[in-house]
């Protein structure tokens, strides 16, 4: 399955958002700067719109952390009644037709509801379902969005993947089997 960098960018938008809550990063200059980075335009942050972003970020991390496609479909569909208005195609700034999921003129919070709500219902739909997580490694939880060809990703980087498989090694019992003495077959 091939996703197109244009049809991510409101899932992208809320990977990035549900992760800069987690690691403790949010502040205003630090969500100004992402949302410029995830093309929102016009995105003068407040400390009361940093605050309503930040209450709907925390409504969006259980779309990564959903158990199956049936919780994670009724999530999107609580955020997607609350975050999203009329949904209609537009072209601006050079871009080919896209959608909007609320009106250029809104407020910066309504708009990051309605992409990042807009954004996750359009690739669960494209991704079945699935290809939404948080990393395995207990200590990580790291929400990603899996692009990989066969759809099977379990860790948010490789790092993590690597961590997780030498602890599953050191916790495997050595030498069993085999008493002193006992040479093992290779």
């Amino acid at each position: 399955m091939k996703f197109e960098h244009d049809n991510m960018v409101g899932v992208r938008l809320a990977v990035a958002l549900v992760n800069l809550e987690a690691d403790g990063s949010w502040g205003v200059t630090a969500l100004e700067r992402m949302l410029q980075d995830h093309a929102i335009r016009r995105a003068r942050i407040t400390d009361s719109s940093c605050a309503q972003i930040r209450a709907w970020v925390q409504r969006l991390r259980p779309v990564f952390e959903a158990a199956s496609q049936e919780e994670r479909c009724r999530t999107i569909n609580a955020l997607l009644a609350d975050g999203a208005g009329s949904v209609y195609l537009t072209t601006h700034d050079g871009l080919r037709p896209h959608l909007h999921f609320a009106p250029d003129g809104e407020d910066v919070q309504s708009r990051v509801k309605a992409v990042t709500a807009g954004g996750v219902a359009i690739f669960t739909t494209e991704a079945e379902g699935q290809r939404l997580g948080v990393c395995a490694l207990d200590s990580c939880r790291t929400a990603f969005v899996d692009t990989s060809r066969n759809g099977r990703r379990a860790y948010c980087r490789a790092r993590c993947a690597n961590t997780d498989a030498v602890r599953r090694h050191r916790m495997k019992p050595s030498g069993l089997g085999s008493s002193a003495g006992e040479t093992k077959g290779f």
